[in-house]
This record gives structure tokens, C-alpha cells and sequence, in this order.
């Protein structure tokens, strides 16, 4: 553990008054747990092309597997560079609809939900009945510094729209190439999105399991509501990083209010955080059981997060309704909501053209093309009204 995550850990502890002792062990000792499991490394795939036994045994044990080095420092730049961009039009406020300098916000003239805000260190989900009531328990919310703002984004939804560079790390070869392992070579998509956790005022999101639909499937198993890729841009840790209750993916839905009453904290015992370099990209099964506290610490973590499908798992399916409007996903509503992998991988192309691309099977099998350009950019406008939420 390095100094500076030190430093943090001890600045987190001081916000949790008479528990701070008992924070501060609890996130020292979650990071070495957390380094010490199996389950990081290169992306690697056997000599048939399939994802290496050992990622796929360690995925299946734990729910999540850390992918080290798979964005390049390059990769990197452009997509700090589309953050900057993507900030400097942010809306003043949550009511805005303009940014700094008076100009129309991101998204004010968008249909779908974009931005989403919370006071500082905040947890604007946990206990309430947003997203089907799935945030059960509100995490602790500590007092931030009096100079902070008011409110603070903290999820942007839709991002593939608002950032190229996003959109090329969701058409990355590999990454493709893990869904198609994962979910099947006609694996569709879910939603994509960037969370935003600033020092001192990233707000937490409670402990809760992704999946909705399918917990009562007579066909249910560990991989039935999907994953999420969690690709870094600074690095997670202990202190601001998604915390995950290993192995609970194969467990059905937990009754997530009496588990932490049985623990008599929100501090589950086994948690561990995803501990991340810039660069690297961790997959989560969306069963798992998992959270983050709120950053008070000094590290941000900007997460480019996107996720995959099973097709069966969305394919005359009544969604979620949770990141999309409730419905019935037919093949024209599931092809349409795939057309951001053909632009990802385009674009992937036009930015990386001495890189093998990814061949996405049932566009291949169509005949269908997708070339990223501006009509395509106009196309992906609210594209995230059509996630296919279950």
C-alpha cells in the first residue's frame, strides 16, 4: 500500500467520528484482501482463442476479475481530454440548462436522462424506491467541507454520445472479445456510463445487486443478468473504489436491509474494493453484491463503465425499466440499441487503423456496416432511451 492511499485511508477514517478506527482498519484491511485474491492480470486467450481457463475459473469464484494494462497511456490522454471537454459544458446546477459561460449544458436539449447529481458525499439512492427500490440501505453520509458546492455530478448516462474516446474503448478488440466469451458471440448490449467520484465530494452509491429481472427465472444462474466492464482513467482504491461482496452472484437476490443488520454496519465482512491502475479494466458480474463509500479521500476516479448481455437474457424480455422505459425487447428494439458497437468499432478503427478490429458476428451475418461519422453521431443522440435495461 502506498503512501499517498495512505494518507487517504486516514483522511476517509477522520470524516466517521466515533468509527474511525474502526473504518480506517476496515479499508486498510479490505485493500489487502483485495490484492492478495487470483483473480488480476493481462487479458489472455489460449491458443484456440478462447479466454484463458485460469481468468475464467477466477471470474466465476469471485464475480469479478481485474484486466491489467489494457488501455494504453495514449488511450488514456484522449479520454482525459474528452472529460475536460465533457466538464467544461456541464450545467451550472441541476436545474441549469446552461454552463459557465451561459452556453446551452450537455444534454439540455436531450429526451433522455443525462446528468445525475448529489450533495457532496452524499447517497442519493440508497433507501429510497429510485431504481426498483434496490438500494435497501443508506449508506453513511459524512459532512463535507464548507467550500464545497451544493450539488455534484456524479453519473453521466448515455456517455457514449458525448465522448469519441469512450466510445473507442467500448469497441476495444479484447474487451469485445471477453463479452463474446462471456455472453456468446451474439451477446447484446446493456447500458454505458461515467462515474464521476471527486475528492471530497463523490458521492457514495449503496450496497445493492444489478439485476432486476430474471432472480425468479427457473433458468437463473450466475451470469443471467450480465457484467460490467469498469475501465479506470486515474485508478481506484479502497477509498473510492466499487466495493464487492465476493462469490454473492451466485447467491440469488440477498436480502440486503438484514444483512447489514446482522453485521450492524454498513461495513459487510468479506467486502474487498476493486483496486485499479489507470489503464486497467475490471469486469463485474451484475449480481454481485456491491457498493462504494463516498470519496474522502484525495484520488478522483473517473469509471468508463459499459456492459454486455446474454441475447436470451434480453430477447423477448419485459425489461427493468430501470435505466430505459419499461418494454418488451424485440429483435428490431435489440439490433437497433447493438448499432453502438458497429460505431465503437469503426471508430475504434479510424483511431487505432493498426489494430485488428472486432468482427461483431450478427452484423456479419446481416451484411450490416456501420461507418462513424457525423450521421452516426446524430443517430446516437439519446440512443440511452433504448438501453436494454434488465
Amino acid at each position: 500500500m502506498n503512501e499517498d492511499i495512505q494518507n487517504s485511508i486516514e483522511a476517509c477514517a477522520q470524516y466517521y467520528g466515533n468509527d474511525a478506527d474502526a473504518m480506517r482498519d476496515y479499508l486498510k484491511n479490505g485493500e489487502m484482501s483485495a490484492l492478495a485474491l487470483d483473480n488480476r492480470g493481462p487479458i489472455k486467450f489460449d491458443k484456440n482463442g478462447n479466454l484463458e481457463e485460469n481468468i475464467r475459473d477466477a471470474y466465476s469464484k469471485y464475480g469479478f476479475y481485474i484486466f491489467e494494462n489494457v488501455l494504453s497511456d495514449e488511450e488514456l490522454t484522449d479520454i482525459k481530454t474528452d472529460l475536460d471537454a465533457i466538464r467544461d459544458i456541464f450545467p451550472t446546477d441541476p436545474e441549469s440548462k446552461v454552463n459557465h459561460r451561459g452556453e446551452p449544458a450537455l444534454g439540455a436539449d436531450n429526451k433522455a436522462l443525462n446528468l445525475v447529481w448529489s450533495k457532496p458525499l452524499g447517497d442519493p439512492l440508497g433507501g429510497t424506491s429510485l431504481a426498483n427500490g434496490r438500494h435497501e440501505v443508506k449508506m453513511f453520509e459524512p459532512e463535507a467541507k464548507a467550500d464545497t458546492p451544493t450539488a455534484a455530478p456524479f453519473l453521466l448516462l448515455g456517455s457514449l454520445q458525448f465522448s469519441d474516446a469512450c466510445l473507442r474503448v467500448y469497441g476495444h478488440p479484447q474487451l469485445l472479445k471477453v463479452a463474446e466469451e462471456i455472453n456468446g458471440a451474439d451477446f447484446a448490449p446493456f447500458n454505458e456510463a461515467l462515474f464521476i467520484k471527486d475528492p471530497g465530494i463523490g458521492a457514495a452509491v449503496s450496497w445493492h445487486q444489478d439485476g432486476v429481472t430474471h432472480w425468479d427465472n427457473p433458468d437463473f444462474d450466475q451470469d443471467i443478468h450480465g457484467f460490467n466492464f469498469m475501465a479506470q482513467v486515474y485508478g481506484s482504491t479502497a477509498v473510492n473504489g466499487v466495493w464487492v461482496l465476493p462469490g454473492t452472484h451466485k447467491q440469488g437476490k440477498i436480502d440486503i436491509a438484514e444483512l447489514v443488520e446482522s453485521v450492524g454496519s454498513e461495513r459487510l465482512e468479506g467486502a474487498v474494493p476493486i483496486v485499479c491502475n489507470p489503464g486497467d479494466v475490471a469486469i463485474c458480474n451484475r449480481q454481485l453484491l456491491h457498493g462504494s463509500f463516498p470519496n474522502c479521500g484525495f484520488e478522483p476516479r473517473v469509471t468508463v463503465n459499459f456492459g454486455f448481455h446474454r441475447r436470451s437474457s434480453v430477447l423477448g424480455v419485459d425489461g427493468g425499466g430501470i435505466h430505459s422505459a419499461r418494454q418488451v425487447f424485440d429483435e428490431e428494439i435489440v439490433t437497433r440499441r447493438a448499432r453502438t458497437i458497429g460505431y465503437a468499432i469503426d471508430a475504434r478503427k479510424q483511431r487505432f487503423p493498426d489494430e485488428q478490429p472486432y468482427v461483431y458476428r450478427p452484423f456479419e451475418s446481416a451484411g450490416a456496416d456501420y461507418i462513424w461519422n457525423d450521421a452516426a453521431r446524430a443517430d446516437l443522440k439519446d440512443y440511452n432511451l433504448e438501453d436494454l435495461s434488465i
